[in-house]
Parts: C-alpha cells; sequence; structure tokens
C-alpha cells in the first residue's frame, strides 16, 4: 500500500537500512512509519510563506485539507464563526501555543494567509513511534543501580506524563500497597476513547521510567531483574498513538497542553516523547515544537528521542543530520542510543549505529544533547498488542513456563525513558530545579571518555563505521550518579547550540542560540567556566580530519558535496528523490 509521508504511517518491516522518516516512536527492529515510496524530496518553508511547503504540495491535491493555523494571538469566537460560513470545520484549539485545528476547503487557505494574525499554517501530520531487539543491562551503564542504594531516590511523588500508544496495567507498575502509579489516563486518539496500549509500546516505554521488576528476577525465572530508572514515580498516561502506532501533530499538541494544565494536579515535572517525525521548517515555526517549549516555560522537563536514521545515507550524509521533530527543539533535551555491549562496564559501550546525528536540518541545532542505553531492553509486555503479536519472539519467556511478562525492543525511544527516569530522580532529589538547571547539569556531569571510533553490526551482519563527535554523543553518556552528586546550579536558558560553518576555514564551530521565544534570558553554555562549551561538549571546533568530514575537504559524511549541500543548504530541496525508506530499525548485535 502506497502512503502519503504527510498523512499516514504504515506499519512493516523490511530488511533494507533506514532512510528518511515519518514521526516514529524511536526504535531499532520495530518500527512503524510512514514508508516513502520514491517520493520527491521535502521542499522547506520559505521565509515570507504562511503555508507549509507540503501543505502547499496537499491543497495542489485535494479540495479540503486539515491544518493546525498558529496565530499571533487566538482568535475570538466571532473570528471561528465567520471561518464556519466559509466552510470550516473547527476541530481543536490550542491556548498554549495559540493555534486552531481546522478542516478548511483549498480556497480558504489564501484567506487565512491573507490574516494579518495568522503566523504560519501546517497540515495535521501523522506521526508514530521509535523503537526494536537479547537484552542489554542498562542501570550499571548509567549508574542508575547508585541512586536508590546511596542516595535513596525512587522517583517518589514526580509525575512523568507518558505521550504514548497508552499504557496497559501491569503489577511493576504498581506501588507498594498494590495500587497502580498510573494516576491519571485520557486518550487523544481520534474516535478512540480507551487508555490501555493496544500497541505495545507506550507500557515498554512507562516500564523502562518506572517499573519495580517486581514480577522478574530469578525466584520468578527470569535471567535478572528488570525495573526502571525511578521505581516509585507516578506516571500520567497521555494516549496519542493507536493501535498501528500512528496519530497526528494535533493530538500530541492536545497532550502537551493536557499535561500542562494538569501540572499541579500531579506534579508532572517529566514530559516522555519516544516518538517524532521529519523537518518541515524551523523548529521556531513547527506547531510540535512551539507546544513542547510551552511546556518547557511552564516548568516541565521534555525528554524526547533523537530518532533511529543513524544509517540513512539516502542524502549523502552517512547519517548526519537525521534528528526528527521535536528532537529539533532547542530547550528539550534530545536522546540518542547507546549499546552496552553486554557488561555492567561502560567504557566498552559504543554507539548504536541506527541512533540519529545532528546538525538538525534547516537550524543547524547541536543535537543530540546525550545519549544512553537504547539497545535491547527488556520491559514490559502488553500480552496480544500489535507488537507482541507481530513479534513473538521478542518475547522473554521465564524458565518456569508461566506465561512472559516481558519484551525486548531497541532504539531511541528506549533510551528516551532511561533519561526521563534519571530526571524524575534528580527532581525528587531537589524539587526547586528548573527544566534547564536539569539539562544543563545532566550535560556536564555526562560521562565523555568515549574512543574516537567504533563499528557496529546489526542483525543482518552489515556493518557501520561510528565517530565520537559531538553530533553523534551530544555532551555524553547519561551518568546520573554524578548528575545526583553535582550541586552546579546554572543561570539562564540551556538552549541546544548551534554549529556555524567557516567557510574561509573549512571548520565547523559551535554558538549560542537565539531563540526569541526565550528573549531576554541568557545562555548557560559560556556564561561561567564551569558552564563552558569545552567543558560540556569538548572541543567545540569539529576539525577537518573528522571522519565526518570525510579526512579531506569540509563535506558532510560523502566524498562529493552532496551531503555537505544537504546539511547546509546549498541545493534545491525540491528536486531529486529520497528513494524507498524502511519501516525497520535492526538492533545493533
Amino acid at each position: 500500500m502506497k502512503i502519503s509521508h504527510e498523512l499516514q504511517v504504515e506499519g512493516g518491516r523490511k530488511k533494507n537500512p533506514l532512510h528518511f522518516l515519518a514521526f516514529s516512536a524511536a526504535w531499532g527492529r520495530i518500527v512503524v512509519l510512514a514508508v516513502l515510496m520514491s517520493l520527491p524530496m521535502p521542499a522547506y518553508a520559505d521565509d515570507d510563506s504562511k503555508l507549509s511547503p507540503d501543505l502547499q504540495e496537499q491543497a495542489a491535491k485535494s479540495s479540503k485539507v486539515t491544518v493546525i493555523v498558529q496565530y499571533s494571538q487566538m482568535p475570538s469566537k466571532a473570528d471561528l464563526n465567520a471561518l464556519r460560513t466559509h466552510g470550516a470545520k473547527i476541530k481543536s484549539k490550542f491556548q498554549v501555543i495559540r493555534a486552531v485545528t481546522m478542516q478548511v476547503p483549498v480556497s480558504l487557505l489564501t484567506n487565512l494567509a491573507n490574516n494579518p494574525h495568522v503566523v504560519y499554517m501546517t497540515p495535521d501530520r501523522t506521526l508514530a513511534i521509535t523503537s526494536t531487539s537479547p537484552n542489554e543491562e542498562f542501570a550499571t551503564a548509567v549508574q542508575a543501580d547508585l541512586a536508590a542504594s546511596q542516595y535513596g531516590l525512587t522517583g517518589t511523588g514526580v509525575g512523568i506524563a507518558i505521550i504514548d500508544s497508552g499504557i496497559a496495567a501491569h503489577p511493576d507498575l504498581n506501588n507498594s500497597l498494590g495500587a497502580s502509579r498510573v494516576v491519571y489516563s485520557q486518550s487523544f486518539v481520534a474516535g478512540d476513547t480507551t487508555t490501555s496500549d493496544q500497541y505495545g509500546h507506550g507500557t515498554h516505554v512507562a516500564g523502562l521510567v518506572g517499573g519495580t521488576g517486581a514480577g522478574s528476577g530469578t525466584a520468578n525465572g527470569y535471567a535478572a531483574t528488570y525495573a526502571g530508572m525511578a521505581a516509585n514515580v507516578n506516571l500520567i498516561n497521555l494516549r496519542v498513538l493507536d493501535q498501528n502506532g500512528a496519530g497526528t501533530d494535533s493530538q500530541v499538541i492536545a497532550a502537551i497542553q493536557q499535561a500542562i494544565s494538569l501540572k499541579k494536579t500531579y506534579n508532572i515535572r517529566v514530559i516522555n516523547m519516544s516518538l517524532g517525525r521529519p523537518i518541515f521548517e524551523s523548529y521556531k515555526l513547527d506547531p510540535v515544537d512551539q507546544a513542547v517549549e510551552s511546556a518547557w516555560k511552564a516548568g516541565i522537563v521534555v525528554v524526547v528521542a533523537a530518532g533511529n536514521d543513524g544509517r540513512d545515507n539516502s542524502m549523502g550524509t552517512n547519517g548526519f543530520a537525521t534528528i526528527d521533530v521535536p528532537g529539533n527543539d532547542p530547550a528539550a533535551i534530545t536522546v540518542g542510543a547507546t549499546l552496552t555491549m553486554y557488561t555492567a562496564s561502560r567504557v566498552d559501550d559504543e554507539i548504536a549505529s541506527y541512533s540519529s546525528k545532528g546538525p538538525t536540518l534547516i537550524d543547524h541545532l547541536v543535537k543530540p544533547d546525550l545519549v544512553a542505553p537504547g539497545n535491547h531492553l527488556v520491559s514490559l509486555r502488553v500480552a496480544g498488542s500489535t507488537l507482541d503479536v507481530a513479534y513473538p519472539e521478542l518475547e522473554v519467556t521465564p524458565s518456569n513456563g508461566a506465561i512472559a511478562q516481558y519484551f525486548q525492543l531497541s532504539g531511541t525511544s528506549m533510551s528516551t525513558p532511561i533519561v526521563s527516569g534519571a530526571v524524575a530522580l534528580m527532581l525528587q532529589q531537589n524539587s526547586a530545579l528548573t527544566p534547564d538547571q536539569v539539562k544543563a547539569r545532566l550535560m556536564k556531569t555526562a560521562w565523555k571518555a568515549f574512543g574516537q571510533y567504533t563499528f557496529s553490526q546489526d542483525q543482518n551482519n552489515n556493518i557501520y563505521n561510528n565517530e565520537y563527535d559531538l553530533f553523534t554523543y551530544g555532551a555524553g553518556y547519561l551518568d546520573i550518579d554524578a548528575a545526583l552528586g553535582n550541586t552546579n546550579l546554572s543561570s539562564g536558558v540551556a538552549l541546544s547550540p548551534t554549529a556555524v560553518y567557516n567557510s574561509s576555514k573549512n571548520i565547523v564551530t559551535i554558538a549560542n542560540t537565539s531563540d526569541p521565544a526565550f528573549a531576554g534570558k541568557s545562555v548557560v553554555w559560556g556564561a561561567k567556566t564551569i558552564w563552558a562549551t569545552s567543558v560540556v561538549w569538548g572541543s567545540k571546533t569539529i576539525l577537518g580530519s573528522s571522519q565526518a568530514w570525510e579526512g579531506t575537504s569540509v563535506v558532510w559524511g560523502a566524498k562529493s558535496m552532496s551531503g555537505f549541500s544537504v546539511v547546509w543548504g546549498a541545493t534545491d530541496w525540491k528536486s531529486g528523490s529520497m528513494g524507498s525508506y524502511s519501516s525497520t530499525v535492526l538492533g545493533d548485535q
């Protein structure tokens, strides 16, 4: 079945490496993403256009379109009624980003574009999850075992909103009295009010955040105890993805808005978003990014998946410039994935070949911000879910013959909740920390002793060469023990920096990001020696000898100029073809 990369997501499993994506939950081998079959390369927004390029493309083919219209100020009831008289169907209103989702006749788009209060319009794009799968032990690698033993922290009292495919009931999500720690549930899936997890992804994510591991361990026939990072955290279940792992921008924005409104009621301090989609415009215009920033400014730490396109060379970049939305927002904590190599020590850990790399398209932000284990992680199984039925080989079966309670997945979808759980521990320890202080401290204390070069192999025996640089590992490897032991309080916003290309010297350096949404606030990096870019990221210059530049001229991952042109926008994006897109990311061995 052929489908639109803006509007549909289809399940599938293919053997060829991953190319460009749809809104995907970050994964390795089991991913439900849009399949792009020889579609033209996406055009990006012109500075003077209020219609995104993909909306213009849809409008040329349809009589009606569903759009998210961002305003400089929310339209009045009279304004909306006037639109209704011209055939508009109002679907939802989002105060947090001053936007309205509506279905409109194509003829009405010009009218909207001429409205001086309309800032930008996009389609209600499709999104999905990013995930895959033997199990790798992650707790020791990120020093999480010390959080409870040394600091006595389990996330008690902290609420984490899981914006995903729902959360199914599971004993590992109960408290010591047997009551569920899923304290609130709501579905934003159109036409489906059920909140349980029909797909099987959100529950897995919830287990990595806050599972107790009570049903696992040798006493229950399992080789290990499969506990999450913060085993007593409260979970807020905001379902945006259906039984096929698909959803829309408007559903995600609605869930973020609800998390903000419920912040005080459930002490929601963290939002976990193990999902993503392609970049179509600057984060300053993207409605999902704008919702993320609203949550951040409301005091909620937003942790998002980088994406699983690190093997994508369809644009000649060797996986660089493949970060997803909302991982491209400078405020959010964007997480890449590592392999723990089945050992407790982190010194032999490597980057997962599928983990998406920066810089971000269009804005050139330095992403990911840090990395965490994401390959072959065991968490909670949802019996009969879409993933469970499709991939029974991923069930972790106990030796006593009992029904399997656990399941294996891989991807940046899995590394993201590891960081979300770590944030909950930090906020239990010091509830006064701001989102920017949490992000800055995590990045400063991240472990940075990776080797420069590694290689990995997927389950089809394909070999991938990987390199340590700030576009692959960000500020380094999550180290929760170091973060909990640190008392530095940053001042200012911790926006991810921008990569700047110097054509005369053939180098790329990093500079502080200027964002009008955070106007009037200083930026953490470089303000003091302790927050200097050299401390947080290591060298702030990408040298010409880097493998990313092929060791010759400044060429992004290719011996021709094609890869460089993709990243820095020197070519016409309206030309060319993207080829086929695989919905499957294989976990590294």
